[in-house]
């Protein structure tokens, strides 16, 4: 039968749909690098898209899962998740296709609507996908592996992505070089790369098994299902503090890149770079914090990433004073530093929080009113964003020190605020609110801070022997033959 679903799944079953959900992360990882971030905004820039337009960009994909709400209706009718996510993926990621053709058969101002469009459509018909596929793997994933499991995806996922969005990088700088004219359509070959990754990433998903949903036991109305998770004091705690700190993220990170493009005047080439080097600090630090959200609790991980992240955010307020100086390239390489170890164990507890506090039975609709809230704070933010930077624009904070002596004045300029600075300095005041509110969430495992840090290093420094240069050359000599050697034990 197509999309089987099983009542249970053995062991062996379980470890091979574990494999494939790794191998559709690295799929779908490959074509959200190729298609989103840097590139979708450089490609939107290219076109003459306006800060507006960069917000709503950055608006649609969060408000589209709003559409979670009737994807809990047809999920819960059609049980087969698996089925869904397989057919909304397909539908969405197929309209790829009039953005890789815009280059060629549009203008500019028409590029800019259809671009839009399709960024509507494919948000919409993804936001049915999540909804199933959150579903499938809270079933599907073992509870106990949740952290080990997700840091693992995560890991393998952004190892890939370094390496992508660096040769996509300089592809592009080399692009705009020999075909200056031609700029837009090196985007579109990157984004045809992107989308046969994420048909791939469907196969691969077709083949996942799916246990059985269990079934509530209750009889109620849509409107009732979403109104549960709202009932449940702890998660209602935990749906304030995940919309409040999304509401803060969205404020200030989609004009992250056009800060550095426009403001600062880097190359595509070099805002890779540091995008690889906080990609390269998840790597290092993902492991580590899954072993502390399954060894504490997804909450202690983020009671030490949350405050990280918010100073990273503090601190592109003074990147420029007010133009780019002495410590701008040092302090963009210590953001990206900070952002990378946070952001590592922010998205990973944000969504493993979610998945352990939300009841077995009940995980469509608990998962989905976490993303409703969610949908809504990380789309109204960079909207407003993009209405009022321009506002902005025309003011300017200014804090000095002044030094006078009979000679000579001097002035230091300490804090300048323009234009998106504004943002980062909103940004960082609603992340602190958001924190606050993470303090009355309650999960069990919960550990104090220091506990939590020391744990982090600890194992940070158990990883990174890995990396040194008596470690790294044994285990790279050691790797094909132990591959071998197990592969052999297996077949035994």
């Amino acid at each position: 039968m197509v999309f089987e679903v099983k009542e249970s799944l053995t062991e062996e079953e379980v470890d091979h749909g574990l494999k494939l959900v790794i191998m559709d992360g690295l799929a779908t990882q490959a074509m959200v690098t190729l298609t989103g971030g840097i590139f979708l905004v450089a490609f939107a820039l290219q076109l003459g898209a306006s800060n507006t337009v960069i917000g709503l960009l950055a608006a649609i994909p969060p408000l589209a899962e709003l559409l979670q709400m009737p994807a809990i209706y047809l999920i819960d009718r059609v049980q087969k998740r698996r089925a869904v996510v397989v057919a909304a993926s397909l539908a969405a990621r197929l309209f790829w296709i009039p953005i890789i053709l815009i280059p060629f058969f549009l203008s500019p101002e028409q590029g800019i609507f259809v671009l839009i469009a399709s960024i509507v459509l494919y948000s919409s018909f993804s936001a049915f996908s999540h909804c199933g596929w959150n579903s499938w793997m809270r079933d599907l994933i073992p509870q106990d592996r949740l952290g080990a499991f997700f840091s693992r995806r995560l890991t393998l996922s952004t190892g890939l992505a370094l390496i992508i969005s660096l040769i996509a990088g300089f592809f592009i700088d080399s692009w705009e070089a020999a075909f200056p004219d031609l700029a837009t359509c090196g985007y579109s070959f990157l984004f045809l790369l992107g989308l046969l990754a994420g048909l791939f990433g469907i196969i691969l998903l077709a083949r996942t098994p799916e246990p059985r949903m269990v079934a509530d036991g209750e009889e109620d109305g849509l409107l009732a299902a979403i109104a549960k998770p709202f009932q449940d004091i702890n998660f209602k705690n935990l749906i304030i503090f995940l919309g409040s700190w999304n509401f803060a993220v969205n404020l200030a990170a989609p004009f992250f890149t056009v800060y550095m493009l426009q403001r600062i005047g880097l190359d595509i080439s070099l805002v890779v770079a540091l995008s690889v080097l906080s990609q390269v600090m998840n790597i290092i630090f993902y492991r580590s914090w899954g072993r502390i959200s399954d060894r504490f609790s997804n909450k202690s991980v983020l009671a030490v990433s949350g405050p990280l992240f918010m100073l990273a955010i503090f601190a592109w307020m003074f990147v420029t004073l007010p133009e780019v100086y002495a410590l701008t390239y040092p302090l963009l390489i210590l953001i990206h530093i900070l952002m990378g170890i946070s952001l590592a164990g922010v998205s990973l507890a944000s969504g493993n929080i979610s998945l352990k506090l939300a009841p077995q039975g009940q995980a469509t609709s608990y998962l989905a009113a976490s993303t409703f809230a969610n949908s809504v704070a990380a789309g109204v933010a960079p909207i407003l964003g993009g209405l009022f930077v321009d506002f902005f624009a025309e003011r300017e904070l200014i804090w000095t020190l002044i030094w006078k002596d009979p000679v000579r004045e001097l002035v230091f300029v300490t804090f300048n605020l323009r234009q998106w600075e504004f943002f980062f300095f909103f940004a960082f005041l609603l992340g602190l609110y958001s924190l606050h509110r993470l303090a009355v969430v309650q999960e069990e495992g919960e550990a104090k801070e220091q506990v939590v840090v020391n744990e982090l290093i600890a194992g940070v420094r158990r990883d990174m022997r890995n990396f040194s240069p008596a470690g790294g050359l044994r285990d790279l000599v050691k790797f094909p033959f132990s591959v071998t050697r197990n592969r052999r034990r297996k077949k035994q």
